[in-house]
């Protein structure tokens, strides 16, 4: 592969105060020793710490016509449990993965970000080869051993080998657009932002726009990834507490833009609902609702009942069934 000799670069070890982890995934104790088989590991093992990559490497060269990029990067990784904490488990590593949009001319001014570990990309690598061998034999993955370690050089390695390997994905349209691939990306943080709104808890925003941001910059504007994602955000942002998220109105109204020119027969199941919220919000915000009610008068005279039909949230869950949003 093209950028097979710039996977190895400097990386450096500083101390920090590591938080909690989130959500303690299952790891059977084979494969979260796992390493790379590497030819020379002179660094030591990294205990307690926060491994950050050299801040002057660049692995990507970006085009001269102004036209964005993306990118995946492994730009920290830390260890877990923080150190004295819940001796039974094995320690493991936590890769931040960022995914960006870049252009010569412009940084992504606002990449997302997400926590995944060795078995997640793991899991992502066999599903994929089951489902599409000829494809993915064309991608090494790292090994795994019964025993291993975490210094610098293998957390380096492994974390290059992440970024090529899914840099490869989403430049090979079939594999992109698995659903296999969907699941690596949201499914972590979907189930935690729907236990939050079952809870009514409105942490789940946040969650929620960050995973939209992600999969705004890999999928296109209105495929239907994006687009159930963002009817979730706002279903989020208008449901989970008496008034209205500070965001809501921002985000009901990119998909009321994006639903004008919908021709996805799947998703148009939420259109209507999405109008119902979004005019009751314009009312709560003092909006003017005209423009809304007359979309909603425009179905109706095409036939399509606008008259008890499922809230937002409930439409979602029937084109997305979780049992976090019954």
């Amino acid at each position: 592969m093209k950028m097979r000799a710039a996977m190895i670069r400097r990386s450096r070890v500083s101390s920090c105060e590591l938080p909690d982890d989130p959500e303690d995934l299952d790891s059977p104790e084979a494969i979260e020793a796992g390493s790379l088989t590497i030819e020379n590991d002179e660094s030591k093992p990294v205990q307690n710490e926060l491994w950050e990559r050299s801040p002057f490497y660049n692995l990507y060269a970006l085009p001269n016509d102004g036209s964005s990029v993306l990118r995946f990067e492994i730009l920290t990784a830390r260890m877990m449990p923080p150190h004295g904490e819940d001796l039974k488990v094995k320690r493991y590593v936590v890769y931040d993965l960022t995914v960006r949009l870049d252009s010569k001319f412009a940084a992504d001014s606002r990449p997302a970000v997400i926590k995944r570990r060795y078995t997640d990309f793991r899991e992502l690598y066999i599903k994929l080869r089951r489902d599409h061998p000829v494809l993915m034999s064309r991608i090494d993955f790292p090994n795994k051993v019964l025993m291993g370690n975490f210094s610098a050089t293998l957390i380096a390695e492994r974390g290059a080998s992440f970024e090529t390997f899914l840099n490869y994905i989403v430049n090979h349209e079939p594999l992109k657009q698995s659903p296999i691939f969907l699941h690596f990306l949201q499914n972590n943080e979907l189930t935690k932002a729907c236990q939050l709104m079952d809870e009514r808890n409105d942490s789940c925003v946040p969650i929620l726009e960050n995973s939209f941001l992600l999969l705004n910059k890999i999928f296109m504007d209105r495929s239907k990834p994006v687009l159930l994602l963002l009817c979730r955000l706002v279903a989020a942002c208008t449901s989970c507490t008496p008034m209205p998220h500070e965001s809501a109105e921002r985000w009901a109204a990119l998909a009321l833009n994006r639903y004008e020119t919908l021709s996805d027969i799947d998703l148009l199941p939420l259109y209507i609902p999405l109008l119902n919220t979004c005019a009751h919000l314009w009312w709560q915000q003092g909006h003017d609702q005209k423009p809304i009610t007359d979309r909603l008068t425009d179905m109706s005279k095409k036939g399509i009942s606008i008259n008890n039909v499922p809230n937002l949230i409930q439409a979602i869950h029937k084109l997305d069934p979780r049992s976090e949003t019954i």
